[in-house]
């Protein structure tokens, strides 16, 4: 989904379209951008949604800020999926191995200090819910590294999912685009939320992202993954999930019940 203006009320995690300085530029863009039909077929094969998607280095931009590497695209990987009621918690089979451990988290110094902050209280909710999985800040090197984003991205932060048992190593972040308030809130929950995709976690609302950004319903399909039900939880949309695809601008969402079930199941 595209928005003109960065901070409506429904704001993407990190497809937000940012506005260009002219029709020209805009054109330019989206011609360097253009995803072949062969490219979206494989986005589709994968059981990810193709409207929207980016050619980004390294591969393609789905559902906002999930990177599908070209590997990832060459590939046919079996997904499974963890389904909370009728919008449903995701994940892959590429998961973080090893368990326990702990992973660690590096904010680059090319963000703004209150990405630092954001990042404490994004670790402090993770190792909250006591996981076999835990975090930790670290100042130099790092399994996850969150780093600025290139300069005239069109996204407000991506991730992409775990291989060979370790989890995705970078989080991008447009800091320009989010700015530097509510970073223990909206912040926090923005790299969670990228957390999350770096540990193998889909959007909650994968099969109707209209949920949460707007717009008309796009579900792809779960191509041939299937679905597995998580017991105890909710037969009714989960408007509070921290892997929502959109958030409103300066929003809250700490995890919610759901969420902690499905990180437990997972972790």
């Amino acid at each position: 989904m595209k928005i003109s203006q960065l901070f409506t009320p429904l704001a993407l995690f990190a497809a937000s379209a940012l506005t260009l300085s002219s029709c020209q530029e805009k054109a330019n863009v989206e011609v360097k951008n253009e995803v072949s039909e062969t490219t979206i077929n494989q986005i589709k094969a994968l059981g990810f949604t193709a409207a929207g998607a980016q050619k980004v280095d390294g591969g393609v931009l789905v559902e906002g800020d999930i990177l599908l590497t070209n590997e990832m695209l060459a590939s046919k990987p079996d997904y499974n999926m963890l389904r909370v009621g009728q919008d449903e918690q995701y994940r892959t089979t590429n998961l973080v191995g090893g368990l326990p451990r702990t992973i660690t988290v590096r904010v680059s110094t090319s963000l703004p200090s209150a990405y630092v902050t954001a990042t404490d209280e994004a670790i402090r909710r993770f190792n909250a819910e006591g996981l076999r999985l835990s975090f930790r800040r670290v100042t130099s090197g790092g399994n996850i590294v969150l780093s600025a984003a290139p300069s005239g991205s069109g996204y407000l932060a991506s991730a992409g999912f775990p291989s060979g048992g370790n989890p995705y190593g970078q989080v991008l972040v447009n800091s320009g685009a989010i700015g530097t308030a509510n970073a223990s809130t909206y912040i926090a929950t923005i790299l969670a939320h990228e957390i999350g995709h770096c540990i193998g976690f889909r959007h909650t609302d994968y099969m109707g992202r209209q949920y949460s950004c707007g717009g008309s319903s796009v579900n792809e399909g779960a191509s041939s993954v299937g679905a597995i039900h998580i017991p105890g939880t909710p037969t009714g949309p989960d408007p509070n999930s921290w892997m929502l695809a959109c958030i409103g601008s300066g929003s809250n969402r700490p995890f919610n019940g759901n969420d902690v079930t499905a990180l437990n199941y997972v972790y």
